[in-house]
């Protein structure tokens, strides 16, 4: 098939080729080339598949008549199973992306590149996707309900089975017929490119170039954004993706009426979906394939499962789904597959008892839980009965108290002992809560001081809230 690159290289080029060097596959049985000679650069392709064949070509040239930047296609001999197209370069975004970055903190030019693929998104997916040929498509020319079978089944057999993931046949599938009915409540007349992730996105000179769309059909606006924004290695920071989806959809309602509400209401089903597609992918290659590189993925899709069961809700109840996904984050297995280093993020509350104790319904379901009614009480003398403990005066006198810094001297150790284990084995959730009688002096004082110890002392990522004091925020009417 070299031969036979070389010789369509000739015909179009008009001189030989110099050189023709093979490219790193992706998961895909396609075979890339580099074909060079004539002060030329061209990308030659090797692929048995007519129908996938037709789908790309059809797409690029529909996308570049459109406007959107794909590679150029200079010539094929489909029935060879061949055709040259436009080199990008060597650099995906996700390469980009892991040149730049240092941890959570993305250099400016990578926020810049994203920007500019959220944006370009809604003119793939609706002007483009407008007046696309969807004959084409293959192997179905529409996201139907079959289609997300297909990749509900997948995930079971080649990821559940294989990882050892417990779980109930029927009630699953009882959970794949309502979860998809609710998938297909979602407007589906727009283009779903379907593998819109960072390294089917080259980067030349600043700006995205789009490849790897032939498995596309019609489909919901949402998936292709949660593909992006969810893409497992990328480990995008959480706020950065909530911006990026506002730019998404601020771009896509210039072109199109859209119901925000509807879309963010039915956006996490898509979330979860695309997930266990990639999921299914990963147990093929990885598991099944024995091509253990895509088994690296895995820590960082678990960690992306966690963050949605902690942070969405479903209109639909899925208790055998959701189940199945709490039996995998709660995985010490499935999170330490290959050299992830995942960021462990510590969840502290302040509380009241008399308003129940905290349940941690979103993380593991466990954590610590310290009472701190025991130390000495501000709360008895009138000067502080209307301060909490982040006021001066309050933590002035708690600070004099050798009982709290005894007790916060245990607790910081129980906890540090528990980040460090947790660090290791790529857990990412720790809730830890602090409880007093009114939950507005001590409880308050001793989450206050952790999380400083945390950040300062041990470099770990802290969300902090006082249950108590959001109540009475969210009481007061607004005028």
């Amino acid at each position: 098939m070299e031969e036979a690159l070389r010789q369509l290289f000739q015909k179009h080029v008009g001189q030989p080729a110099e050189g023709c060097a093979p490219l790193k596959g992706d998961g895909s049985s396609r075979k890339l080339y580099r074909l060079t000679g004539a002060g030329r650069s061209l990308i030659g392709a090797v692929n048995a598949d007519r129908h996938e064949n037709d789908a790309f070509l059809a797409f690029s040239r529909h996308f570049r008549k459109s406007g959107i930047p794909v590679p150029e296609i200079y010539a094929e001999e489909l029935d060879r199973g061949i055709y040259l197209e436009e080199d990008l370069g060597d650099t995906n975004l996700f390469q980009y992306l892991s040149a730049n970055r240092d941890k959570a903190v993305l250099a400016p030019g990578v926020l810049a590149v994203y920007r500019k693929v959220v944006k370009a998104l809604p003119r793939i997916q609706i002007t483009a996707g407008k007046s696309l040929d969807y004959k084409a498509c293959y192997p179905r020319q529409s996201f139907d309900k079959q289609s997300m079978m297909w990749d509900l089944n997948h995930f079971k057999y080649y990821f559940l089975q294989l990882a050892d993931v417990p779980f109930h046949e029927q009630a699953l599938e009882d959970d794949f017929k309502r979860f998809t009915e609710l998938l297909l409540e979602a407007e589906r007349d727009f283009f779903l490119y379907r593998d819109f992730q960072s390294r089917n996105i080259m980067v030349r000179d600043g700006s995205p170039w789009f490849i790897d769309y032939q498995g596309g059909r019609k489909g919901a606006l949402q998936y292709d954004i949660a593909s992006l924004l969810f893409d497992a290695k990328a480990d995008l920071p959480f706020a950065l993706r909530e911006e990026l989806l506002a730019l998404y959809l601020d771009s896509a309602c210039e072109l199109a009426p859209i119901d925000r509400a509807k879309f963010l209401r039915l956006y996490p089903a898509f979330v979860y979906i695309r997930i266990m597609q990639a999921m299914g992918a990963y147990g093929l290659r990885g598991f099944y394939e024995r091509k253990t590189h895509f088994l690296q993925s895995i820590p960082y899709a678990i960690r992306n499962l966690e963050y949605l069961l902690r942070t969405t809700e479903l209109p639909v109840k899925l208790p055998a789904l959701m189940g199945v996904f709490r039996s995998m984050v709660g995985s010490s297995k499935l999170r330490q597959y290959g050299s992830a280093s995942l960021r462990l993020i510590v969840r502290i509350q302040s509380f009241s008892y008399r308003g129940g104790m905290p349940a941690d319904e979103k993380g593991h379901g466990g954590g610590f839980v310290f009472d701190c009614r025991a130390l000495p009480n501000p709360g008895k003398h009138a000067e502080y009965a209307k301060l909490d403990g982040r006021d001066a005066a309050v933590i002035a006198f708690l600070e004099k108290e050798p009982a709290v810094k005894d007790f916060l001297g245990h607790a910081g150790a129980l906890i540090g002992q528990a980040v460090e284990n947790y660090r290791g084995r790529n857990f990412t959730d720790l809730m830890v809560a602090f409880g007093c009688t009114g939950g507005q002096h001590r409880s308050v004082y001793c989450a206050e001081t952790l999380a400083r110890h945390l950040r300062e002392k041990l470099g770990v990522q802290v969300e902090l809230r006082h249950r108590e004091q959001e109540k009475e925020e969210s009481s007061v009417p607004v005028t």
